[in-house]
Order: structure tokens, then sequence, then C-alpha cells
């Protein structure tokens, strides 16, 4: 029987798709619209600001909502439901820590307290349900932990 003769095969196709991909990126990004000029109290180029910059492209590319008063309040909100010990960490169990629960509800207090008059009516109710819901839920932990003790 004769032996075919082993050869290495270099699939190039994969270097036209990275390019073609590559191109795609660029073109995303020069259709993006562009970054201020200038930011007051940021440097311009280089530094902190690109640091910065770079980071949030990776969030952005990654799922994560833009920076603003809805995601700072569910933010807030979380952690307020991790102290609660409605959420875990990763891999591990729930723990109830109502010190750090309160904190984090007077923290939505504070935003409710310094933003008034400054909110648009969705951000407004957003904020009057994370309080209320929040408060209602430490409440109930609260009082089952007195049962319990």
């Amino acid at each position: 029987m004769d032996e075919e003769k082993l050869s290495l095969h270099v699939d190039s196709d994969w270097k036209k798709q990275a390019q073609e991909e590559k191109r795609k990126l660029a073109e995303e990004a020069l259709k993006a619209p562009p970054a201020p000029a200038s930011v007051p109290g940021v440097m311009p180029q280089g530094g902190v600001a690109a640091e910065a910059a770079t980071a949030a492209g990776t969030r952005q590319r990654r799922g994560l909502p833009p920076a603003g008063f809805p995601s700072l309040v569910q933010s807030v909100t979380t952690q307020v439901l991790f102290y609660l010990g409605e959420l875990a960490g990763e891999g591990g169990e729930p723990s109830v820590n109502l010190d750090m629960a309160k904190h984090q509800i007077d923290t939505l207090t504070i935003l409710e307290e310094k933003t008034v008059n400054n909110l648009t009516e969705e951000e407004k109710r957003l904020l009057d349900a994370a309080l209320y819901e929040t408060r209602m839920r430490f409440v109930s932990v609260a009082a089952q932990m007195a049962t319990i003790a």
C-alpha cells in the first residue's frame, strides 16, 4: 500500500477573517461619537484619562450599561440585597449584615435628598421604587433576625 506523504496545511482563511473583523471594528470606532475635547480637571491625552477611556471602551464592549443615574441606583440596590442575604458572593453562602444594608439604604436616601427637583420622572420613579423595595426587605429581614435571636 502506498503511503501518503503527510504535509502541513496552513489555513490562511483565519487570517482573512481576523483582518475583516479588525476592519469592521475600526469602522465602528469611526462611526462612534467623538469624545469631548477636554473635560475640566482631566488631562487631555495619555495618563489616567487614556486608561479610563480604554476601560470605558472595554466595559461597553462587554455589554455593561453606560454610567448614569439608573445604573448607580441599581448598583446600590444590589449591594443592599447582598447585605440582606438575598444574593450570595461567587460560590459562597448568603450572609446578613444589617448595618451595611442600612448604610446602603441611607446612601439611596442621600441620593434622594440631594437630587430633589433634579431628576426626570423616570429617574424619580426608579429611585422611589428602589427605596421602597429595599426598606421593606430590610424590615422583613430585621424582623426575621429578631425572632431567631
